[in-house]
């Protein structure tokens, strides 16, 4: 049984949020808004985010997971990170992802584009179901 979990944000648009309902696992959603507080975490978890801005790096991270993960408890615990991203962007395809993975020293696991396809949601399922799975042998 998974006992780690999901942490992702979404913005207004609802994409990550329709990728993760389609996922079908537990998850917790940060909140939207600068006024909102962060939540903390209190198991390990793989983030999922999308990627912001049109391609460069700067603003790439949505400030309400920089926010989350300025919480020191909360960045001891993420064990892995997946992105959401646009092709147009090139070189900096879901580079959300990348950043995040390289600050927080955690795999890359996963990134797809836009609303992701049922072929990336299978790919997702099974690839947190493993990975969780690892981590316990």
């Amino acid at each position: 049984m998974q006992t780690e979990s999901l942490v992702y944000f979404s913005s207004r648009s609802g994409n990550c949020h329709r990728f993760i309902e389609k996922v079908g696992l537990p998850a917790t959603r940060l909140p939207i808004g600068e006024q909102q507080n962060s939540i903390i975490a209190t198991k390990p978890f793989v983030l999922l985010l999308p990627t912001y801005g049109g391609g460069g790096s700067k603003g790439a991270v949505p400030k309400e997971v920089i926010r989350f993960l300025n919480i020191k408890s909360n960045r001891q615990l993420i064990r892995g990170v997946i992105a959401a991203g646009n092709t147009n962007f090139g070189d900096a395809f879901a580079i959300a992802g990348d950043i995040i993975a390289h600050k927080c020293q955690v795999p890359y696991l996963y990134r797809f584009e836009l609303l992701g396809t049922e072929r990336d949601v299978q790919r997702v399922r099974d690839g947190l179901n493993a990975f969780w799975q690892q981590k316990h042998h």
